[in-house]
């Protein structure tokens, strides 16, 4: 790109994401498909594009509707999905990935999408854009299809770290319903908290007074809190932000995907069984087709790393296009929704109410 053509990029209305594209599984041609699909959809976005400038300029060249609405960035290295994150942390400076949260951190962009290595990017995002003031650790929110009308629940952490105890648990909450406000545009989201059964005596003690935390912090907050819930209510309209440990909601989420497949399998190997099982397939093919789309990854795809000074949108590492435009449409629309502000500012001001909530609980504990 010339210097006219950067001072044009500069100057035109939009808002920018920052791609990580040589991190995923299927390579930067996939990447570049998946921003010219959001490109071709949306006039007002635009795309700084970090990887191997001879390739992606290449890439760039053959797809039209990005001309004029790309800025690429030389960068050498690519983290590899094997790659430790400890070893990128030393090494990567040169690599796509830190290139790309780097535009974060500078202000280019108010949010970068990779398909790259999730611990490595977790790593390289907490070091290099901070965590917002007040949070203690980060989480990764994912959306899990369910009953509800937007089509999708919030959950998290989904594996960002393994431990977390009540304080973090309120973070979580504070962090989930701030996504599902400006993420799903639910303006009074309604949360759980995952545990072993509903009652209120169940449970670890983290988690006991984790309920109790959370449930004082619902009206300043705007949150409905419906207290406890179990797996099975992952799915349910019966609330829109699920909080959990990293360990967890990590073990959940591959268990749904597994089960997901699983199905999907046996549904294929029914369907082939006979001739009249494959007649029933043709017969069954457009409600087959709706099926598949409401519960096809790709249009979910996109964990959200909650608690840092900028928006990471982690797409899946096996995205093709259609999952990479998908991860895109949400980190602008967070990016639109001015996302990490109204997040800090929430966190800043239950940080009182947390404080406040902890007192009361203290000074109730003391009367005789």
């Amino acid at each position: 790109m010339t210097e006219e053509q950067h001072q044009q990029f500069r100057a035109a209305p939009r808002t920018v994401i920052s791609v990580d594209a040589m991190g995923g599984d299927r390579g930067a041609g996939a990447v570049v498909a998946g921003i010219a699909r959001s490109a071709a959809k949306n006039p007002d976005i635009r795309f700084i594009l970090h990887g191997r400038a001879d390739e992606l300029e290449r890439l760039v060249a053959r797809r039209r509707v990005l001309e004029g609405r790309v800025d690429i960035r030389g960068a050498a290295d690519v983290v590899t999905m094997d790659a430790k994150p400890s070893h990128v942390m030393r090494h990567g400076k040169a690599s796509s990935m830190w290139s790309a949260i780097d535009s974060v951190r500078n202000g280019e962009a108010p949010v970068v999408v990779s398909c790259g290595n999730t611990g490595a990017l977790m790593a390289l995002s907490i070091v290099r854009l901070r965590k917002l003031p007040g949070i203690n650790r980060p989480a990764i929110a994912c959306l899990w299809p369910s009953r509800n009308p937007q089509g999708f629940n919030v959950m998290l952490d989904v594996g960002a770290d393994v431990r977390a105890d009540e304080h973090d648990l309120l973070q979580y909450a504070l962090m989930g319903t701030s996504y599902a406000r400006n993420g799903l545009g639910l303006e009074r989201p309604r949360l759980g908290l995952l545990n072993v059964g509903t009652e209120e005596h169940k449970g670890r003690a983290e988690l006991k007074a984790a309920h109790d935390l959370i449930a004082s912090c619902a009206a300043s907050a705007s949150y409905d809190f419906v207290g406890f819930v179990e797996g099975g209510d992952i799915p349910s309209a019966k609330v829109d932000v699920i909080v959990t440990d990293g360990f967890t909601g990590n073990v959940a989420l591959k268990t749904g995907e597994g089960t997901a497949r699983l199905i999907g399998d046996f549904l294929r190997q029914a369907f082939k069984a006979t001739p009249l099982s494959r007649i029933a397939a043709l017969l069954a093919l457009t409600s087959l087709r709706r099926l598949k789309k409401r519960i096809d990854p790709r249009r979910v795809n996109g964990g959200v790393f909650l608690g840092l000074n900028g928006t990471v949108v982690k797409s899946h590492g096996a995205s093709d296009a259609t999952g990479v435009s998908a991860a895109v449409k949400l980190a602008f629309e967070l990016a639109q929704s001015g996302f990490t502000e109204r997040l800090a500012a929430r966190v800043a001001s239950a940080a009182c109410v947390e404080e406040d909530a902890l007192q009361a609980r203290t000074g109730s504990e003391q009367k005789p």
